[in-house]
């Protein structure tokens, strides 16, 4: 018997109807039964903005298989952080669980299963909050699973519970300063570096600093639950939208934008327990502190190979 998709989808779009026709095209393919659209509308010093989004828009009026198709539409520009929470609220208040994809988050088209089987898995499992389908090329050869729990979720391409997104409450981060003061995050993470990383984060957060992201502080949200999330195994979610267009990943040279896709293999080998993957973990934060600051890690690095010629002199 072949496999369906009866999971719901969430497809949150703006004014880039060339990737988002992309993406929904793997959509299509999946046929999802339930479609959730949630579109920011046109910032107002930006003309040409009124007619991309209506032609992003355009794109969703062409569901033809069987699918009910739920649209949260703003008239006008909300902004990219207002927009995820107030549209994944009203999603979530819809559903009590989906499937979420942005714009310029193409998925491998067995993304869908794997949400799917991993959504009913750990359906009742408060451990677990979120299932992530990006990889950024971080590998496990341990147990040969086909997934292993972090505690870094990424959003490319996404999947969570109604129970889950209702302790993401506090967009304003009103317990930071007691998380912070009271060292709750050095107990967390254990690393004075990592510490020292995400206290500059939230700080900047609250600060009002990053007002085009709302993924920090959902990651808050899981951290002070103690909530887990399943990184894959197989890396399928590419992000084709680096570029200028983008809101946060204008770098087109960055190393993450040409991560190639990948499929995941069939049934999945699940780990019989419930274990954070602290190697995994360690070597996310790595790359984070790399995307974060390279300036700082290629001057580290030219300075290494410096010390390393002076060492072992090349003749």
């Amino acid at each position: 018997m072949d496999w369906q998709l009866t999971t719901p989808v969430v497809f949150i779009i703006f004014k880039r109807p060339n990737t988002s026709e992309k993406v929904f095209e793997v959509i299509r393919q999946a046929k999802p039964p339930k479609l959730l659209v949630i579109a920011d509308g046109p910032r107002n010093n930006r003309p040409e903005e009124a007619e991309q989004c209506a032609l992003t828009r355009a794109i969703v009026d062409q569901v033809d298989w069987n699918c009910e198709v739920l649209k949260n539409y703003s008239d006008t520009n909300l902004g990219l952080r207002e927009r995820f929470t107030t549209g994944l609220n009203w999603a979530f208040q819809t559903v009590e669980e989906a499937i979420i994809l942005e714009d310029d988050t193409l998925p491998s088209p067995t993304f869908f299963r794997f949400c799917q089987d991993l959504l009913e898995r750990y359906r009742d499992d408060e451990r677990v909050m979120t299932i992530s389908g990006n990889n950024q090329q971080v590998k496990s050869e341990r147990g040969g699973y086909s997934y292993r729990f972090s505690r870094y979720g990424s959003c490319w391409g996404w999947a969570s519970w109604r129970r889950a997104w209702l302790q993401f409450s506090d967009i304003d981060m009103e317990l930071w300063p007691e998380i912070r003061d009271s060292d709750w995050l050095t107990d967390l993470l254990q690393d004075p570096e990592t510490v020292k990383f995400w206290t500059k984060v939230f700080q900047s957060c609250v600060d009002g600093k990053y007002r085009a992201t709302w993924d920090y502080q959902w990651r808050f949200a899981c951290w002070i639950q103690s909530g887990l999330s399943i990184l894959p195994n197989s890396n399928m979610i590419r992000n084709i939208g680096f570029g200028p267009e983008a809101t946060n990943t204008r770098n087109s040279d960055d190393w993450r934008a040409k991560v190639s896709l990948e499929e995941m293999i069939f049934p999945l080998k699940h780990p019989e327990f419930l274990i954070r993957d602290a190697q995994t973990d360690r070597l996310i934060q790595r790359r984070l502190a790399e995307v974060s600051q390279p300036g700082l890690i290629l001057r580290a690095r030219k300075k290494a190979k410096k010390i390393l010629q002076n060492v072992f002199p090349i003749s």
